[in-house]
């Protein structure tokens, strides 16, 4: 006789509530623990997590869990290189075993990597998320990650760890290559594109990290976060509170930091308060890789590793990750506590399929399994060429004639490493693995420039060439192995590697040069704004990023990307994001400019457009109304391109100070030469909230002013209007995004 949690007619929740109901205190412990198997044993390679080989070695091993069941499993590809269907039989051979030691035959949750597609050898590596903030567009974004998640669920993976939705708040902070940009709807908006993407693959989205993050001191990783309240509320929370609204993002993972002396694992306002009461999120809370140790040994809130378990839990963490160290010391957890937590993660694993009667593991044939198709190749490319960035082409050089003489210098001119973020495979695992091959084919720009300008002659000096490419930026890694990426934080953001010298010198030789930039970060290019020929900015490309970047400096693909930050023009005076209020912008009080050099939002294309003046359908409209906006952009020049139409929000006078102005709406409008195109956008007054004096969001009347605009500082039309009658106090119900068509 079936029993009521196989029932696949009854709700999840239903069937979980029965089954955590049979369970003991054992094996309800065991659904919040998680093995990492293969962690622990080669101590002689670099950490790919904080405290990895400390803490994975003092961890419950997997045979002592197995009579009770496990909860999660943790990165079955992303530890060692494996054959795809290899990796596919072992894990489907681990969760038989995990299946037959317990006596619900339970599997676990199999959880991985997929920041910049699944972290898995011969995976195809997309673009860093710095890359899809500057599409700007989030079809393609829903598109990538549903192709990346499909690739996960074939070979069993349930829950990828993605995307990450910290907004940049100083760029000198490592992980700025992770995060999407420095805006909070542009983060929202790219953020809530991937998540949906991912779980309509059947992948549990995870949104990270919760929250702060990257508002640490100095930019420092794992710093303290000295976060207002209004900071967290207007401009932190937002794009996770759309992901989980919009997005349906079913697991949230807190950050390493603390806010105001509070750490996010121990943070029950954060976590209880705003997550599950206020957003009414009813997913599953992991934790960071090693947090929960991290109470007792780095936030110093937890006396030890059974205290910063109980401590956790209460807040509102339900899975300790990587390993169950905490977990396996607690002893004796708070049934309340317990019990609501272990549901959470049963029912999550009802929705998944894997409290099914008929839920069966592969079947152990080593099939052949293609983490790299070419549909998935394509969406890289696309995405990689979206993303490319034309900062400036002052004398017209670009695109590139063919048969000139070329010099191609810099460090990173012939280097793969300028193509991937440090959550690739190959510079997350495969440094530690250099007897193998990267997995995939990464052409680096130098590699793919050949292709773009047959006729052209390369040389190597660049006295006597016509034109010089100088090829900079960064090397990805972790922990200090890289200029880029987790624990590979910045002084300033002058460029490494002694690229100031290179460039110094290649300007020197009178040729006109041609700045390529290759990052995780923008960096300081002040002092050659008015000496390169152009600039081209990528960010961390992917495997196809080397025939993006060529192809935009040849002309064969049309140059649409925006910047997600802004690129600063001196080394210092960070952090400058534009979302600043009149206070944090350049004025006769401070001697420094922290101006950026190419603003948020930012970039040029090899055509002209010409926008006409915006029509309104109202100028007028309530605290609770919306109003219609639309205009006609054509295509001047004779080439095809797109333009990106920008929407921001001046509130003049506000009861706390307010950003000058904040991105609410945008539209990629791609147009043939010659040809126009209208775009609508629908504004509803809620966009005009902001969080007050007393902390309670509101909707005030009185005058605003929608500008519309190719960027940041680039406002080519305003539009004025007045919102009327009373303050409206907004919450969860709120509208969080200004909808635009292109017609």
């Amino acid at each position: 006789m079936v029993k009521p949690w196989q029932d696949t007619t009854l709700p999840a929740h239903v069937r979980a509530a029965d089954l955590l109901a049979r369970m003991t205190t054992e094996e309800k412990t065991a659904q919040l623990s998680s093995v990492w198997l293969g962690a622990e044993i080669d101590t002689g390679s670099a950490a790919v997590a904080p405290g990895q080989h400390a803490y994975a070695a003092h961890s419950a091993a997997l045979d002592a869990l197995l009579p009770y069941g496990l909860g999660h499993l943790t990165r079955p590809f992303g530890t060692v290189p494996l054959e795809p269907a290899e990796g596919a039989a072992k894990l489907a051979a681990l969760q038989r075993r995990i299946r037959a030691g317990n006596r619900f035959g339970l599997p676990a949750i199999a959880h991985e990597e997929c920041l910049t597609g699944f972290a898995a050898w011969q995976a195809t590596v997309f673009p860093t998320p710095l890359a899809w903030g500057a599409t700007f567009d989030p079809a393609l974004i829903t598109e990538m990650a549903q192709g990346i998640g499909a690739s996960m669920r074939a070979v069993g993976i349930h829950q990828g760890l993605a995307p990450v939705l910290d907004v940049v708040r100083d760029p000198r902070w490592g992980r700025t290559e992770e995060a999407i940009g420095e805006d909070p709807y542009l983060v929202g908006t790219i953020g809530t594109a991937y998540v949906r993407g991912l779980e309509a693959a059947g992948i549990v989205a995870t949104l990270k990290h919760f929250a702060g993050y990257s508002a640490s001191r100095a930019a420092r990783n794992h710093a303290p976060a000295p976060l207002g309240p209004r900071e967290l509320a207007d401009v932190i929370l937002p794009p996770f509170e759309m992901a989980v609204r919009e997005g349906g993002a079913r697991s949230v993972m807190p950050a390493y930091n603390d806010i105001d002396a509070l750490p996010a694992h121990a943070h029950t306002p954060l976590l209880t308060g705003i997550l599950r009461e206020e957003w009414q999120f009813t997913g599953t809370v992991v934790s960071d890789y090693f947090a929960l140790s991290f109470l007792e040994s780095a936030h110093r809130v937890a006396g030890s590793a059974a205290d910063a378990a109980r401590l956790a839990l209460a807040a509102g963490v339900d899975i300790e990750l990587p390993t169950a160290r905490c977990l396996a010391a607690a002893g004796q957890l708070p049934v309340e506590h317990l019990d609501r937590s272990a549901l959470r993660v049963l029912t999550q694993k009802c929705e998944l399929g894997l409290l099914d009667p008929d839920e069966t593991p592969g079947d152990g044939d080593e099939a052949p399994v293609d983490l790299n198709p070419p549909h998935l190749r394509d969406l890289a490319r696309k995405v990689a060429q979206e993303s490319v960035v034309l900062l400036a082409n002052q004398s017209g050089v670009l695109p590139l004639a063919d048969g000139l003489r070329i010099a191609v210098v810099g460090p990173l001119a012939d280097e793969q490493a300028a193509m991937l973020g440090c959550y690739t495979f190959p510079r997350h695992v495969g440094v530690n693995h250099p007897e193998l091959p990267a997995g995939v084919d990464v052409q680096t720009f130098a590699e793919a420039l050949p292709a773009e300008l047959p006729d052209a002659v390369f040389v190597d000096d660049p006295a006597g060439a016509d034109v010089c490419l100088a090829v900079v930026g960064d090397r990805s890694g972790l922990f200090g192995r890289g200029s880029s990426g987790e624990g590979c934080d910045a002084e300033d953001l002058e460029l490494p590697y002694a690229q100031v010298e290179l460039l110094e010198e290649t300007f020197e030789s009178g040729t006109p040069t041609v700045i390529v930039v290759l990052s995780g970060r923008p960096y300081a290019l002040g002092r050659w704004a008015d000496r390169a020929a152009a600039v081209v900015q990528a960010f961390f490309p992917g495997q196809e990023g080397g025939a993006a970047v060529a192809g935009v400096l040849a002309g064969r693909v049309e140059p649409s990307g925006r910047l997600p930050v802004g690129v600063p023009r001196i080394p210092g005076g960070q952090p400058a994001p534009y979302l600043a209020p009149p206070l944090g912008r350049h004025g006769d009080p401070s001697n420094v400019d922290p101006s950026a050099l190419f603003p948020f939002g930012h970039g040029l294309s090899y055509t002209t457009f010409t926008w006409d003046a915006p029509q309104c359908d109202a100028a007028e409209l309530r605290t609770d109304g919306e109003t219609g906006i639309r205009l006609t952009v054509r295509n001047a020049g004779d080439r095809p391109g797109t333009e990106v139409v920008q929407l921001y929000l001046h509130d003049p006078v506000g009861t706390v100070a307010r950003p000058e102005m904040r991105l609410v709406g945008y539209a990629r409008v791609p147009l043939d030469a010659g040809a126009s195109a209208e775009v609508h956008a629908t504004f509803p007054a809620d966009l005009a909230a902001y969080t007050g004096a007393d902390g309670r969001r509101v909707v005030e009347p009185g005058a605003l002013e929608l500008r519309v605009a190719a960027s940041s500082t680039r406002v080519l039309h305003t539009v004025p209007l007045t919102l009327t009658g009373p303050a409206r106090q907004v919450g969860r119900e709120r509208r969080m995004r200004c909808e635009m068509r292109v017609k």
